[in-house]
Protein backbone atom coordinates (compact mmCIF):
# COMPACT_ATOMS: atom_id res chain seq x y z
CA UNK A 1 0.00 0.00 0.00
CA UNK A 2 1.19 3.58 -0.78
CA UNK A 3 0.43 6.10 1.59
CA UNK A 4 -0.42 9.74 0.43
CA UNK A 5 -0.01 12.12 3.44
CA UNK A 6 -1.91 15.39 2.54
CA UNK A 7 -0.17 18.46 3.65
CA UNK A 8 -1.69 21.08 0.97
CA UNK A 9 -4.34 22.91 2.50
CA UNK A 10 -3.69 26.77 3.96
CA UNK A 11 -4.16 26.36 7.62
CA UNK A 12 -6.69 29.30 7.37
CA UNK A 13 -8.42 28.53 10.46
CA UNK A 14 -5.00 27.74 12.46
CA UNK A 15 -3.93 31.05 11.14
CA UNK A 16 -1.54 30.17 8.31
CA UNK A 17 1.41 27.75 7.33
CA UNK A 18 1.51 24.33 8.02
CA UNK A 19 -0.48 22.29 10.37
CA UNK A 20 1.30 19.57 10.66
CA UNK A 21 4.37 21.55 12.09
CA UNK A 22 2.14 21.99 14.95
CA UNK A 23 3.04 20.13 18.07
CA UNK A 24 1.03 17.95 20.47
CA UNK A 25 3.63 16.78 22.90
CA UNK A 26 6.60 18.27 21.85
CA UNK A 27 5.99 16.62 18.49
CA UNK A 28 5.13 17.74 15.55
CA UNK A 29 1.85 16.37 14.33
CA UNK A 30 3.41 15.89 10.42
CA UNK A 31 6.18 13.76 12.50
CA UNK A 32 3.40 11.77 14.23
CA UNK A 33 1.28 10.66 11.06
CA UNK A 34 4.62 9.98 9.47
CA UNK A 35 5.37 7.55 11.85
CA UNK A 36 2.40 5.74 11.97
CA UNK A 37 1.81 5.01 8.02
CA UNK A 38 5.27 4.06 7.95
CA UNK A 39 4.50 1.54 9.89
CA UNK A 40 1.27 0.29 7.59
CA UNK A 41 2.59 1.65 3.97
CA UNK A 42 5.36 0.16 1.77
CA UNK A 43 5.87 3.88 0.43
CA UNK A 44 5.17 7.45 1.35
CA UNK A 45 4.93 10.51 -0.20
CA UNK A 46 3.56 14.18 1.05
CA UNK A 47 1.32 16.77 -0.67
CA UNK A 48 2.00 19.86 -0.02
CA UNK A 49 1.88 23.71 -2.05
CA UNK A 50 4.63 26.55 -1.95
CA UNK A 51 8.30 25.72 -1.10
CA UNK A 52 8.80 22.03 -0.73
CA UNK A 53 12.56 22.42 0.24
CA UNK A 54 10.95 23.30 4.06
CA UNK A 55 9.79 19.32 3.99
CA UNK A 56 12.78 17.98 2.80
CA UNK A 57 14.48 16.39 5.91
CA UNK A 58 11.92 14.10 5.85
CA UNK A 59 13.61 12.01 3.24
CA UNK A 60 10.07 11.99 1.59
CA UNK A 61 9.04 12.45 -1.88
CA UNK A 62 7.22 15.74 -2.09
CA UNK A 63 4.73 16.30 -4.65
CA UNK A 64 2.50 19.74 -5.33
CA UNK A 65 -1.10 20.18 -6.66
CA UNK A 66 -1.12 20.28 -10.29
CA UNK A 67 -4.63 22.56 -10.25
CA UNK A 68 -4.15 26.36 -9.88
CA UNK A 69 -5.67 28.22 -6.96
CA UNK A 70 -5.41 25.89 -4.54
CA UNK A 71 -8.66 24.14 -5.11
CA UNK A 72 -8.47 21.82 -1.44
CA UNK A 73 -8.22 18.67 -0.64
CA UNK A 74 -9.35 16.60 -3.77
CA UNK A 75 -6.78 18.19 -5.68
CA UNK A 76 -4.06 16.63 -2.96
CA UNK A 77 -5.48 13.32 -3.73
CA UNK A 78 -5.60 13.99 -7.12
CA UNK A 79 -1.68 14.88 -7.09
CA UNK A 80 -1.14 11.72 -4.83
CA UNK A 81 -3.08 9.09 -7.05
CA UNK A 82 -1.38 10.37 -10.07
CA UNK A 83 2.28 10.17 -8.45
CA UNK A 84 0.98 6.18 -7.60
CA UNK A 85 -0.22 5.56 -11.18
CA UNK A 86 3.11 6.77 -12.34
CA UNK A 87 5.49 5.57 -9.92
CA UNK A 88 4.32 2.03 -8.99
CA UNK A 89 2.44 1.45 -12.01
CA UNK A 90 1.57 -2.20 -10.31
CA UNK A 91 -0.39 -0.56 -7.01
CA UNK A 92 -4.34 -0.45 -7.73
CA UNK A 93 -5.01 1.30 -4.30
CA UNK A 94 -3.53 4.04 -2.34
CA UNK A 95 -4.82 5.68 1.04
CA UNK A 96 -5.05 9.52 2.31
CA UNK A 97 -4.45 10.54 5.54
CA UNK A 98 -4.47 14.59 6.78
CA UNK A 99 -1.64 16.02 8.30
CA UNK A 100 -3.94 17.28 11.72
CA UNK A 101 -4.48 13.82 12.91
CA UNK A 102 -1.90 13.39 15.80
CA UNK A 103 -3.54 10.32 17.07
CA UNK A 104 -3.89 8.39 14.02
CA UNK A 105 -4.83 4.60 14.68
CA UNK A 106 -2.17 2.03 14.30
CA UNK A 107 -4.29 -0.38 12.68
CA UNK A 108 -5.85 2.65 9.88
CA UNK A 109 -4.33 0.77 6.89
CA UNK A 110 -5.47 -2.76 8.15
CA UNK A 111 -8.78 -2.20 8.52
CA UNK A 112 -9.49 -0.28 5.64
CA UNK A 113 -8.29 -3.05 3.63
CA UNK A 114 -9.83 -5.59 5.32
CA UNK A 115 -13.36 -3.76 4.37
CA UNK A 116 -12.18 -3.42 0.69
CA UNK A 117 -11.34 -6.87 -0.03
CA UNK A 118 -14.49 -7.82 2.37
CA UNK A 119 -17.19 -5.28 0.03
CA UNK A 120 -14.69 -5.26 -2.92
CA UNK A 121 -14.93 -1.62 -2.61
CA UNK A 122 -13.22 1.10 -4.46
CA UNK A 123 -13.58 3.57 -1.96
CA UNK A 124 -13.06 2.76 2.07
CA UNK A 125 -13.60 5.54 4.34
CA UNK A 126 -12.75 5.88 7.92
CA UNK A 127 -15.63 6.93 10.25
CA UNK A 128 -15.47 6.84 13.97
CA UNK A 129 -18.81 7.49 16.42
CA UNK A 130 -20.96 8.05 13.45
CA UNK A 131 -18.59 10.70 11.44
CA UNK A 132 -16.99 10.09 8.94
CA UNK A 133 -13.93 11.36 7.70
CA UNK A 134 -13.19 12.17 4.27
CA UNK A 135 -9.77 12.65 3.39
CA UNK A 136 -8.91 9.46 5.78
CA UNK A 137 -9.54 7.19 2.71
CA UNK A 138 -8.33 4.26 0.75
CA UNK A 139 -8.72 5.18 -3.09
CA UNK A 140 -8.56 2.95 -6.46
CA UNK A 141 -6.15 4.66 -7.91
CA UNK A 142 -8.09 4.06 -11.23
CA UNK A 143 -10.61 7.04 -9.93
CA UNK A 144 -8.10 9.31 -10.81
CA UNK A 145 -9.56 10.00 -13.91
CA UNK A 146 -13.13 11.26 -12.69
CA UNK A 147 -11.81 13.17 -10.04
CA UNK A 148 -9.73 15.14 -12.49
CA UNK A 149 -12.44 15.66 -14.39
CA UNK A 150 -14.62 16.85 -11.41
CA UNK A 151 -12.29 19.68 -10.09
CA UNK A 152 -10.61 20.56 -13.50
CA UNK A 153 -14.23 20.87 -15.61
CA UNK A 154 -16.78 20.59 -13.11
CA UNK A 155 -15.22 23.02 -10.68
CA UNK A 156 -16.11 20.36 -7.22
CA UNK A 157 -14.17 20.83 -4.02
CA UNK A 158 -15.67 18.98 -1.67
CA UNK A 159 -14.32 15.61 -0.75
CA UNK A 160 -17.58 14.27 0.66
CA UNK A 161 -19.35 15.47 -2.64
CA UNK A 162 -16.89 13.61 -4.55
CA UNK A 163 -17.53 10.78 -2.74
CA UNK A 164 -21.23 11.09 -2.85
CA UNK A 165 -20.95 9.93 -6.44
CA UNK A 166 -19.66 6.47 -5.62
CA UNK A 167 -20.00 3.38 -4.05
CA UNK A 168 -18.62 4.06 -0.57
CA UNK A 169 -17.78 1.39 2.19
CA UNK A 170 -16.83 2.56 5.46
CA UNK A 171 -14.24 1.27 8.28
CA UNK A 172 -15.33 2.17 11.87
CA UNK A 173 -13.34 3.00 15.08
CA UNK A 174 -14.72 3.41 18.50
CA UNK A 175 -14.10 7.13 19.87
CA UNK A 176 -13.33 6.08 23.46
CA UNK A 177 -11.27 6.80 25.66
CA UNK A 178 -10.82 9.71 22.52
CA UNK A 179 -11.52 9.67 18.77
CA UNK A 180 -8.61 8.44 17.01
CA UNK A 181 -9.25 11.03 13.93
CA UNK A 182 -9.15 14.30 16.22
CA UNK A 183 -9.01 16.94 13.88
CA UNK A 184 -6.60 19.49 15.04
CA UNK A 185 -7.83 22.45 12.92
CA UNK A 186 -7.63 25.71 15.29
CA UNK A 187 -5.69 27.07 18.53
CA UNK A 188 -8.62 25.51 20.73
CA UNK A 189 -8.01 22.06 19.14
CA UNK A 190 -4.41 21.92 19.96
CA UNK A 191 -5.20 22.68 23.22
CA UNK A 192 -7.80 19.49 23.63
CA UNK A 193 -4.89 17.47 22.01
CA UNK A 194 -2.25 18.43 24.29
CA UNK A 195 -4.90 17.37 26.99
CA UNK A 196 -5.67 14.40 25.29
CA UNK A 197 -1.52 13.36 24.83
CA UNK A 198 -1.16 14.07 28.37
CA UNK A 199 -3.01 11.04 29.45
CA UNK A 200 -1.08 9.13 28.12
CA UNK A 201 -2.74 8.90 24.57
CA UNK A 202 0.02 8.29 21.81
Amino acid sequence: MIGIILAGGLASRMGGGDKGLRTVGGVPILDRVIATMRLQCDKLVINANGDTDRLAHYGLPVISDDLADNPGPLAGVLAGLDWVAKTYPNKPFAVTAPTDTPFLPKDFVARLQDVRVEDRALIVCARSGGSSHPVATLWSVSLRHDLRKALAVEGLRKVGAFLDRHPVAYADWPVHPYDPFFNANAPDDLVAAEAIAGQGHR
